[in-house]
């Protein structure tokens, strides 16, 4: 019914064998993705630390470390802002890091990494309560 291509793609690249650079294992690639949402909200955690200091976030901030150390394999780079506290600024950094942790929680999930799957899902609900009530004032 149909005829076999005979040809080779047009996206295959003239003389360079498919071979000739590393692939990556899905693993990975999820390794890869995992840490890099991690850092955004340790990033994230960083910078509401800074407007509004808690020993939850300092807690949370040292664990959301220590799994990005592991799976980077060397530890993460942390900022410092000091910044007038602004509540506005306060709750969308709350809903921002909120959705950083929600990816966490995706990927951790699919590649089967339970500590940072409840570690994401503990900083999720931190962030939600936080940004709550200041979302409720507003209204």
């Amino acid at each position: 019914m149909y005829e076999p291509i005979r040809t080779k793609s047009v996206h295959t690249m003239a003389g360079t064998p498919s071979a000739d650079f590393p692939h990556r294992s899905r693993e990975e690639e999820l390794d890869i993705q995992l840490a890099g949402h991690l850092a955004a909200l340790l990033a994230v955690t960083d910078e509401i630390r800074a407007l509004a200091p808690s020993a939850d976030l300092d807690a949370g901030a040292a664990r959301l470390a220590e799994q990005v150390t592991r799976l980077r394999g060397g530890a993460p780079l942390r900022t410092q802002t000091a910044e007038a506290p602004d509540a506005s600024r306060l709750a969308t950094l709350h809903r921002r890091a909120h959705a950083l942790a929600g990816r966490a929680l995706v990927v951790a999930a699919s590649r089967a990494d339970t500590a940072a799957a409840i570690l994401s899902a503990e900083r999720m609900d931190a962030h939600a309560s936080a940004a709550e009530p200041r979302e409720l004032a507003t209204r």
